[in-house]
């Protein structure tokens, strides 16, 4: 490593030392390896995501946009899986040194840690396009981990927040729809500050059967868990909970595929049993987002979209595929 390159670092990732040994970090930026301690009776929950410019997010989308969602759509898989949020490595590519660029994406990235009490512990840093990637560490009580194959016939299933709604913003970006200033704006933030649902992951320990974040499109991500469970599902689709914008876009077109497919809504979808409702609506009332239920988990293998007058709508199933 270049003595640049751990000017660099030092100047705008390196947190003070206090706060590491306060998260169970033995030993954190500067050398070969991060040390870092996990409590008895607790699982490491690990996961990682690249963001590539022009492909995550637009080339133009502000650094400190940037600087959260690459921390975002991480602290999303921890919530999927209910565990709580502990440190995260950073591997950064840029095409040249920005001061302004990594001011900004340095403080985007940290007000979301800091919000999360994610320590930074290791990462690396190249010459390159543009891309980032996040390897996120978190902790979850043995045994009580949120998994995709859990879903049982019966179980209900649900969503937080809305749909849809970054998936209207990238058509915008494209010119394919136009938008009023206030949708506009609103599923911007949507794509580009995507909100992880932290606290409701936590609460759905115990409660929920499966789980899993919404990336690729409900239909698509749904489907993992239908998949994993061995199961399948019907959808009603007028349940859907919709943002104005996207209910607009819906209603003009009946083209459902910005809530079922377009994707990069970082929302939870998750199935619970009947007999868990009452603890699942105790839990709701926490939570700092709507929580929405929009089907139910059956025997008969697929997914089936219904709209309220019987007709099957038929969905992509397939989401976003970077190699297709």
């Amino acid at each position: 490593m270049s003595s640049s390159e751990f000017k660099l670092i030092e100047h705008y990732f390196v947190r003070p030392a206090h706060a590491q040994r306060n998260r169970g970090v033995v030993l954190g930026i500067g050398d070969d390896a991060a040390l870092l301690q996990v409590p008895a009776g607790q699982e490491l929950a690990v996961s990682v995501d690249t963001l590539i410019s022009g492909v995550h997010f637009p080339e133009h989308t502000a650094p400190a946009d940037i600087g959260h969602k690459a921390l975002a759509v991480n602290l999303s898989d921890m919530a999927a899986m209910g565990a709580e949020p502990r440190w995260a490595t950073l591997a950064l590519t840029l095409p040249e040194v920005d001061a302004a660029w990594l001011e900004g994406f340095s403080a985007g990235f940290f007000a979301l840690a800091e919000r999360y009490n994610v320590t930074l512990v290791g990462g690396d840093t190249t010459r390159g396009p543009l891309s980032i990637t996040v390897q996120m560490h978190g902790l979850v009580p043995q045994g009580q981990a949120l998994r995709r194959a859990g879903a049982r016939p019966g179980d209900l299933i649900y969503v937080t927040g809305e749909l849809g709604d970054a998936g209207l913003a990238l058509r915008s970006l494209q010119g394919e729809i136009r938008l009023s200033p206030e949708y506009a704006a609103y599923s911007l933030a949507r794509l580009n500050r995507p909100e992880p649902r932290i606290a409701a992951g936590l609460a759905l320990r115990g409660i929920a059967h499966a789980a899993i974040d919404i990336s690729d499109g409900l239909a698509a991500d749904l489907g993992h868990i239908l998949t994993a469970s061995k199961v399948g599902a019907t959808l009603h689709l007028e349940r859907l909970p919709l943002s104005a914008g996207v209910a607009s876009a819906v209603k003009k077109t009946g083209d459902w595929s910005l809530p079922l497919s377009a994707g990069d809504d970082y929302e939870l979808c998750f199935t619970v049993p009947v007999k868990n409702e009452s603890g699942l609506h105790d839990v709701l009332e926490h939570f700092a987002c709507r929580s929405t239920c929009i089907g139910i988990i059956e025997d008969t293998l697929g997914l089936r979209c219904e709209l309220a007058d019987g007709k099957i709508v038929t969905p992509d199933m397939k989401g976003y595929e970077h190699f297709a």
